[in-house]
């Protein structure tokens, strides 16, 4: 299979200047890996100089108060704001000379807009349609959002192959990949493994995870982020994506993918090839890393990221995922090997049942009921080939999230 980001030997090495002189667009700049991406560029301009990395455009879907300090800080030429009834309250407090947008066709159109770099990092499905803009248009694109390779892997490969787009993963698993497999020259590769924290209730039993609420689950032992993504870390969804979105990118099959927990999250990925040797990617657990890898690739420049010390940490330990406690990640490795449209019911389940749990509409061993019920619809029908273009995947997409909640209601019901 033709992967989706290919890591590249012999690749010429650019002049740092003209690394720095790369324009970026950030999609989804307020979240959790936006306001970390720009953390990246305002620590380039400090230490590189005041025109490091000119930003063409920002983007958000409500925060508009978060995205107007971003603005006046970082001095994009566009800011755009998703929910057109915030235009205003935008429009009124950001600078005369940044352009302003509103609406969904906005955020597509600014990730279509002439920049070197565009990161995505808008969360679920709703980063899909601006993903592939800026896919087609050819530029490199800083990959954040594992949920558009998920929902649409074979549409996204076919945009790559044909613009020749340049994609470089940002979740710290890929991007570990990504930078061993460039190294290794993707050859004789016998597995590569993606590390796992466990998320916060790996040692909760399932007794005790019934009982779990949203504050709980967002708390994420190791790392700092939004919390969609925390959730899907405390039920191990995270991983199962990840395996999916690695079978994209690398083009590796199922039986060449595999999760363990490492709790310290110190150790990302590892490569393992056919000669004995395994590759170990580690790092402290900080998104500046691969975010500036990203940015800079395939040079580097100096990130405000924390540092690793292996000699303070003492022990890196790594067990194999209970999937019985935790059963999201099983059902996302069956739609691995099962492939046609079951990644996209997935998602698509798994993101409704996400949002009823932070709603307290759902409770958490809940979630996977939901998805497994969802999934269960393709028994019928639904999802039996995989969608051909964008359309068919947001029509599966919705198809599944009505699904997904009317599952919701009824599990909302015995509660």
């Amino acid at each position: 299979m033709t992967p989706i980001s290919r890591p590249r030997t012999g690749v010429s090495l650019p002049n740092l200047p003209d690394v720095l002189a790369r324009s970026v667009t950030v999609l989804g700049s307020t979240g959790s890996v936006g306001v970390s991406t720009l953390d990246v560029i305002s620590h380039a301009r400090n230490a590189y100089g005041p025109d490091a990395m000119p930003v063409e455009a920002i983007t958000a879907q409500r925060n508009v108060k978060k995205l107007v300090e971003q603005a006046r800080a970082i001095k994009p030429k566009l800011a755009v704001i998703g929910d057109k009834s915030l235009y205003k309250a935008l429009k009124d407090s950001v600078a005369p000379d940044v352009e302003v947008a509103a609406g969904e066709e906005a955020v597509i159109a600014a990730a279509a807009r002439s920049s070197d770099i565009v990161l995505v990092a808008i969360v679920g499905v709703a980063g899909l349609a601006p993903a592939l803009a800026a896919v087609k248009r050819g530029a490199t694109v800083a990959l954040a959002n594992k949920e558009c390779v998920v929902a649409a892997g074979d549409i996204f490969r076919a945009a790559v192959e044909s613009s020749g787009a340049v994609i470089i993963p940002v979740d710290s698993e890929h991007n570990a990949a990504f930078q061993i497999l460039d190294l290794g020259g993707g050859n004789a590769i016998e597995r590569v493994t993606i590390t796992a924290s466990g998320g916060p209730f790996r040692e909760w039993s399932s007794e005790r995870m019934s009982q779990a609420t949203p504050e709980q689950a967002v708390a994420h032992p190791n790392w700092s982020m939004g919390a969609k993504i925390s959730v899907d870390s405390a039920t191990l969804m995270n991983k199962g994506l990840e395996l999916i979105e690695a079978h994209y990118l690398f083009g590796l099959p199922a039986a060449k993918l595999g999760v363990v927990i490492h709790p310290q999250s110190v150790v990302h990925c590892l490569v393992s090839y056919e000669d004995g040797s395994t590759l170990a990617h580690l790092s402290a657990p900080d998104m500046r890393t691969p975010i500036a890898h990203a940015l800079a690739w395939p040079r580097r420049i100096s990130s405000p990221s924390r540092r690793l010390g292996l000699t303070q940490i003492g022990q890196l330990s790594f067990l194999e995922p209970d999937l019985e406690r935790f059963p999201c990640l099983k059902l996302a490795e069956d739609c691995l090997r099962t492939g046609g449209a079951t990644p996209t019911l997935l998602n698509a389940a798994n993101e409704v049942a996400v949002e009823a749990f932070l709603g307290r509409k759902l409770r958490f061993l809940d979630v996977s009921r939901v998805v497994a019920e969802t999934l269960g619809a393709r028994d019928t029908g639904l999802g039996s080939g995989s969608p051909s273009d964008l359309e068919a995947v947001l029509e599966l997409d919705r198809t599944a999230r009505r699904l997904a909640r009317d599952a919701c209601g009824r599990l909302a019901a015995l509660a």
